[in-house]
């Protein structure tokens, strides 16, 4: 079984590092511009790094369920790598918000368009299951012949 999702977990622990990471940055943040919690607003400095913060965070469950649900369902090798690129892609997003919020757009963008593959590879793959399990019918094997 563990062979089926050690690469799924390792992707998983990657993203909890890098939520990490950016709950750091929002604390580095308060320091530097002396923003007490619960405050949320301040420099647009400041608040730039805490809505990339809660924008990656928002989007952080959606990501955890279609990365396992494609990796069980359809292929783990391809979910994990479609993870790398996704977490790669908020990282971007994060860093381009950071800077100035027009430069969070393209890396968003991208991170969305991986988001829609993994919907796309959990449906077909669970569509596949269900139809094998309940229906017996195999779509590889009717694509094929």
């Amino acid at each position: 079984m563990l062979d089926r999702i050690h690469l799924l977990a390792a992707v998983t622990v990657l993203g909890v590092l890098e939520q990490a990471y950016f709950f750091l940055q929002v604390i580095y943040a308060r320091r530097a511009f002396g923003i007490s919690p619960p405050k949320i607003s301040g420099p647009p400095e400041f608040e730039r790094i805490f809505r990339a913060q809660v924008n990656c965070s928002e989007y952080f469950p959606i990501f955890l369920a279609l990365l396992w649900q494609a990796g069980l369902f359809f292929h783990q090798g391809l979910a994990a790598a479609l993870g790398l690129l996704y977490l790669y892609a908020r990282y971007c997003y994060f860093m381009g918000y950071k800077a100035s919020s027009s430069e969070r757009l393209a890396p968003i963008y991208f991170g969305t368009g991986v988001l829609w593959i993994l919907v796309a590879a959990s449906v077909l793959g669970i569509l596949h299951f269900f139809l094998s399990h309940y229906m017996g019918l195999n779509l590889l094997q009717l694509l094929t012949a």
